[in-house]
């Protein structure tokens, strides 16, 4: 759960409407009216960034009179399910997939199951991304492919919408040239495989209510 305690501000006589500060946005919660940066202040996750890109000062973080909590409750959704997704994106479940935020693998697959079908919508439901705002989007992509979500990059925003290379994905080409420099391609690939089904519980660790 991320508890969300500022809020962003725009200095209507400051903006210069440029748009910059809707296009960083991970949540896509500003956006401009009149040639002026208006705020969806329900969805503003406080991530800074429109703050600190925006030309003219205009913007600022300001505490919420009300704290916003974030997060999904995943005990609402079936675990298999949040099993399956976690499995084929290769991450375990109790994973975290956010150290700014501290979200897991397995609220990203509740949120996905609750409708989510865009990294915007995932980061708005979680709060991923929401931290650095930069890391994160890479698990979230994961995530969304292995739920079977397509994913289309969204015009009104600069999010990346292209995923890296993984140890599932490396070009059978590239592990034969260097194979033998010292990667472990395949070996790197079962250890994951296997941290990914790794049952916390049963090998001595804290589950989720502890």
């Amino acid at each position: 759960m991320k508890q969300v305690t500022l809020l962003a501000k725009v200095d209507q006589d400051k903006c210069i409407g440029c748009k910059i500060c809707t296009k960083v946005c991970p949540v896509l919660s500003i956006s401009v009216v009149n040639r002026k940066a208006v705020v969806n202040e329900d969805d503003c996750r406080a991530c800074g960034n429109c703050e600190q890109r925006c030309p003219s000062h205009a913007i600022e973080m300001v505490p919420r009179e009300k704290p916003l909590k974030v997060y999904v409750d995943v005990t609402k959704f079936d675990q298999g399910k949040i099993s399956e997704i976690c499995e084929k994106a290769h991450f375990n479940p109790e994973q975290v997939l956010c150290y700014c935020t501290g979200v897991r693998a397995d609220e990203v697959a509740a949120a996905i199951l609750d409708g989510a079908k865009t990294p915007e919508a995932v980061s708005l439901m979680t709060g991923i991304r929401t931290g650095c705002t930069i890391e994160c989007v890479q698990p979230v992509l994961r995530m969304l492919e292995a739920a079977g979500c397509e994913l289309k990059p969204n015009e009104g925003g600069w999010q990346w919408y292209g995923t890296t290379a993984t140890a599932w994905t490396v070009p059978k080409e590239v592990k034969e040239k260097y194979s033998t420099r010292g990667f472990y391609f395949e070996e790197d690939r079962e250890l994951l495989d296997d941290i990914a089904k790794l049952n916390v519980e049963e090998k001595g660790g804290k589950n989720r209510d502890a």
